[in-house]
């Protein structure tokens, strides 16, 4: 550590950002990530603040051995985001938006947040699919797939990504696009960070809003199968223009469960309220907060559902359908939650997001169907057992109904080795090798769902 220190000190005088070791007074602060129920002591937080001091910050762990976690928003909830005894490239303090309204096109440095992104395009009248919880990175969201409101109309996050500049294993700084480092731009889009750290990334925006229509409609948990036939069936003839979310939840009052539908518009208004009306057809809410609502408040509707610092263990697998029989089983395991902020969620997958070839990107799940997430999330400790274990057996009781296909982002701390892989990238995986040992023939960036290259 000695000899890390010194080395820290010789940085220091090149570095702009800023170095946090143990002894700072920021260091708690520093390494924390979203989720909670990860507790680990980075021996360097690097926080840059540009391409030049990743580049930095790289040498510096390859030189002294470390290994090198980076953290853009936090939110991966495996946890790849710090690590202990290592070093953790920290990007929060590289937050930018550059939106140019006539090309249609916005630059975000690589720390950038889905909510300031939101709100700089939406200034323009103009957006790109991105997250449903505001405080998520972009980078990370966008590099492991990117599903959000629009993803029917305008496809995943990644199908929206013009360019980004990566800094390499060896320090070179390279612009990624159709026509430059092809290859590594195929891999970065749903290859997550397995080739080297994003500092920016250029998007293709949209015409959306600033006004659209959507929000949150629940009823009683007694009526919970009933309201995901409803769900099925709404999605069954969905068009590109409607976004539709599944979810058995608990109310704000932090006892009563309840069957949801969240849902968002992005056709013509008189379009949008025929189809929210059908979205309301099924009977008496308990809850009905569906209506017009900006775009940037619908993309940050769910955030009070999801603090920082909430201890979090999530399983997640893609079903083709949903059946009587799935329906039943997401139930029966929701009604067994043991904390009010447990969840299961069923994401819709339709529209332009299907229609792009599997081979097209790295990211491989194009098919029509619902993505299915077992969210457990509470806030004490001393429900960590109880919390972890109701994901784990709510995931193997619903292994008759899965795919074979996962969603790269929601992959936890259980979901490592080849099965994982497999179900992230299918066909993909051999190519994502082969370029995984052309940029990163080391696997310096292994803290992710790692692609080695043997």
């Amino acid at each position: 550590m000695a000899d890390i220190a010194k080395a820290v000190e010789e940085l220091s005088g090149r570095f702009c950002g800023t170095l946090i070791g143990p002894g700072h007074e920021r260091y708690d602060a520093a390494r924390r990530v979203h989720n909670g129920l990860i507790d680990r002591r980075p021996a360097l937080v690097a926080q840059c603040a540009g391409s030049a001091d990743i580049a930095l910050a790289i040498a510096l762990a390859r030189e002294h051995g470390l290994e090198i976690a980076v953290r853009g928003g936090g939110h991966n909830v495996g946890g790849r985001a710090t690590v202990d005894d290592g070093l953790m490239i920290d990007l929060s303090a590289m937050r930018y938006v550059y939106v140019d309204p006539k090309a249609r096109t916005a630059r975000v440095a690589g720390g950038t947040l889905w909510g300031q992104l939101n709100r700089e395009t939406q200034a323009h009248g103009l957006a790109t699919t991105g997250g449903v919880v505001s405080s998520t990175g972009v980078a990370g969201l966008t590099l492991g797939g990117g599903l959000g409101w629009l993803m029917p109309k305008h496809a995943m996050a990644l199908d929206n990504l013009a360019s980004a500049e990566i800094v390499l294993a060896d320090g070179r700084i390279v612009r990624a696009s159709t026509d430059e480092h092809a290859d590594l731009f195929w891999a970065i889009r749903g290859g997550g960070g397995n080739f080297g750290v994003a500092s920016s990334l250029e998007f293709r925006l949209h015409a959306v809003g600033p006004v659209v229509h959507g929000g949150l409609i629940a009823w009683p948990a007694e009526r919970a199968r009933d309201v995901l036939r409803h769900f099925r069936a709404l999605a069954a003839d969905a068009d590109d223009d409607l976004m539709l979310v599944g979810a058995l939840v608990t109310a704000p009052d932090g006892a009563t469960k309840v069957a949801a539908i969240a849902a968002g518009h992005f056709g013509p208004a008189a379009q949008a309220e025929r189809a929210m009306q059908r979205v309301k057809a099924f009977g008496p809410p308990v809850m009905d907060a569906i209506g017009p609502i900006p775009y940037a408040d619908l993309n940050a509707m769910l955030d009070a559902s999801y603090p920082r610092g909430a201890r979090n263990h999530w399983k997640s697998h893609f079903f083709d359908g949903l059946d009587d029989a799935a329906i039943d089983a997401l139930v029966d395991c929701f009604m067994r939650c043991p904390s009010p902020m447990g969840q299961v969620l069923a994401e819709h997958f339709h529209g332009a997001a299907t229609r792009v070839a599997p081979d097209a990107t790295a990211y491989a799940l194009r098919a029509s169907g619902f993505n299915v997430l077992v969210l457990s999330q509470w806030q004490s400790p001393a429900d960590d057992d109880a919390g972890t274990a109701w994901a784990r057996d709510s995931y193997a009781k619903l292994q008759p109904y899965v795919s074979r296909s996962r969603y790269l982002n929601y992959l936890d701390q259980d979901d490592v080795g080849d099965s994982a892989l497999a179900a992230a990238y299918g066909a993909n995986l051999p190519r994502l090798r082969s370029i995984k040992a052309k940029y990163d023939p080391a696997n310096v960036f292994h803290l992710n769902v790692n692609v080695p290259t043997g």
